[in-house]
């Protein structure tokens, strides 16, 4: 298996893992008062998520993880088939059953605006061989439960991103060259860009912190243009709060492309369905 892929699939599940603490905590004054290690994982503070344990996943987790396990036993995507696959995982789904999910149960093709769908597409790298057919399978995977046109859109961009930069180069450079492309999306690109030496935690809520892809989708390109390490960017994105899952599993599958980025291991080994994980990723062969 690409050692890229394997490295960006990993990098993007430890990111849910480590959001599950805080994720969908709006509140600035509720945030702060927290009790959470940011050095590790924690367990659900929220609501939606109440029960999870440290090193479980949110709904974005597990459901990119069930992406993968049918990637993984079908070499191939096919979109009626993975419907009827993930139909039946989300029918027993004892998580959080989003609104894209409620309604998708009910019939294809949701049309969802949410940011999140974004962040579960690396998998689909293992049954493309082209970008071409990469950006098709992005494409039927997406409309199946996010079937809008900003949703569709910005899961392109970002597929492209992910592909180009598997590729090798700068992830600035690369976004800078998609923008002409996806001209819908230069002004938030282009304010990301000119607020990206400003304090994250303001930057990110002012963007808008929350599920949509209005307002997430500059808060991802602020985080891909910070120069710091993997942990300290998941650690940024995570203190911002609202839908970090979101955001960071974006960030995370971007980053994780560059094989030499460290994944930290205090995270990793808490991680819950890391066994299940290591079964389709056979990480303990690098």
């Amino acid at each position: 298996m690409d050692t890229k892929i394997k490295n960006s699939i990993l990098a993007t599940l430890v990111c849910d893992a480590y959001c599950l603490g805080t994720h969908w905590v709006y509140d600035e004054k509720e945030l702060a008062k927290l009790p959470i290690d940011w050095e590790n994982l924690n367990e659900a503070q929220s609501l939606w998520h109440k029960g999870k344990l440290a090193g479980e996943f949110t709904h974005y987790g597990d459901q990119a993880l069930f992406l993968l396990e049918f990637v993984v036993k079908n070499k191939i995507f096919n979109q009626a088939d993975y419907y009827a696959f993930w139909s039946e995982k989300m029918s027993n789904y004892d998580g959080y059953i989003d609104g894209s999910t409620h309604e998708s149960l009910k019939k294809k093709g949701a049309s969802s605006k949410d940011l999140s769908i974004c962040g579960r597409i690396v998998p689909l790298l293992l049954c493309s061989n082209s970008k071409k057919q990469f950006l098709e399978n992005v494409t039927a995977f997406v409309s199946i439960t996010h079937n809008s046109s900003l949703a569709l859109n910005a899961s392109a961009f970002f597929a492209e991103l992910l592909w180009d930069v598997k590729g090798g180069g700068n992830i600035s450079t690369l976004i800078n060259h998609l923008k002409p492309k996806y001209e819908e999306f230069s002004i938030w690109i282009d304010e990301a860009i000119a607020k990206k030496d400003e304090n994250s935690f303001d930057i990110i809520r002012e963007f808008g912190p929350a599920c949509g892809i209005d307002g997430g989708f500059a808060g991802v390109i602020y985080l891909l243009l910070q120069e710091k390490d993997f942990k300290s960017v998941m650690i940024e994105n995570a203190k911002a709060g609202g839908d970090s899952s979101a955001r960071g599993m974006l960030v995370a599958m971007i980053m994780g492309m560059n094989k030499e980025i460290k994944i930290p291991t205090e995270w990793t080994q808490v991680m819950t369905k890391y066994k299940e994980m290591d079964g389709y990723l056979e990480l303990s062969n690098p």
